[in-house]
């Protein structure tokens, strides 16, 4: 075979969209051509990469060892390519890029037209979802994540900073009363959020140190908008990052910030990408793009 390499692309995309009929739409041909691209990369390599069934598609042992070694060498062929030549390095193709389904719906989405008009020849590919995203599995060129990481494998930017205030409605303090500590939060129905690290208690930085309380409520939710959305409909008090507030919440008046003198810690927020050799341009574009849009966001970059 005298060059594998489409090959190895075609085996690639496969993977990582999960389907072959989803390679195929991406490549803009049919499912049946790379269904033979596939097989035509087995008959070389003497093995079987994927198991195939009429439900599910599974990586063999063999196929999961040539995984590594194809992403290896794309990526290396790649570099060579944005190095040396007509390309010369500019942000070109599709770049996947994974976010939290508010934040790109807040924050990714209406800057995405400043970002196309800067580089018109790459396209964005926003994959929205609360949930994990595995990087590799999902074939996504980088994510977003807001607070500490965990992840070995991952690369990781930061890009920005977000501030969380514990908030509530001008109704439900006339209800219930304003907690003049975090210690008063005992007293009041707070909306906890499922995901939060600490489970049933909220971290603060206080003038005596770090500090610790648990809170109880009648309303659990999942998301973080959710929490936003609870406290705005009288719920309980909210702890909310500060991105979420994009409607003059505060200004109006709908919203009264309690605790100043106890501020949780900021989260930061980063660029992950997982461990590779090299920067793909259009990676890089896109992470200096939203370092720069989020240091002149007071909500995203820690000041505001």
């Amino acid at each position: 075979m005298s060059d594998a390499l489409p090959l190895f692309r075609t085996f690639l995309r496969v993977v990582e969209t999960g389907s072959f009929s989803a390679a195929a739409r991406e490549a803009n041909t049919s499912q049946p051509t790379i269904s033979r691209q596939v097989a035509a990369l087995e008959q070389h390599l003497g093995c079987l990469l994927l198991q195939r069934t009429t439900r599910t598609l599974a990586l063999t042992e063999e196929g999961r060892a040539f995984y590594e070694a194809a992403r290896r060498a794309v990526e290396a062929v790649t570099e060579a390519e944005t190095s040396v030549g007509r390309r010369k390095g500019r942000a070109t193709g599709t770049l996947r890029l994974a976010v939290a389904e508010v934040m790109g719906r807040l924050h990714l989405l209406p800057r995405l037209p400043r970002f196309l008009d800067r580089h018109p020849d790459l396209s964005v590919d926003l994959v929205l979802s609360d949930g994990f995203t595995d990087l590799v599995e999902e074939g996504i060129d980088m994510a977003l994540r807001v607070g500490e990481l965990s992840d070995p494998s991952l690369v990781a930017r930061r890009i920005g900073l977000t501030r969380r205030v514990v908030v509530a409605t001008p109704d439900y303090l006339a209800r219930r009363g304003v907690p003049a500590t975090p210690g008063d939060l005992r007293g009041h129905d707070c909306v906890l959020y499922s995901g939060l690290a600490s489970g049933a208690a909220w971290l603060f930085d206080g003038p005596e140190g770090p500090l610790s309380v648990p809170v109880a409520g009648r309303v659990r939710v999942s998301t973080t908008e959710a929490v936003r959305a609870a406290v705005l409909g009288g719920l309980g008090i909210g702890m909310v990052p500060v991105w979420h507030f994009v409607g003059r919440e505060f200004e109006e008046g709908r919203l009264v910030r309690l605790l100043q003198a106890w501020e949780p810690k900021p989260q930061p927020i980063h660029a992950v990408w997982s461990t590779r050799r090299y920067l793909a341009p259009k990676v890089r574009a896109m992470i200096d793009f939203l370092a720069e849009e989020f240091d002149a966001d007071p909500r995203l970059s820690g000041r505001g």
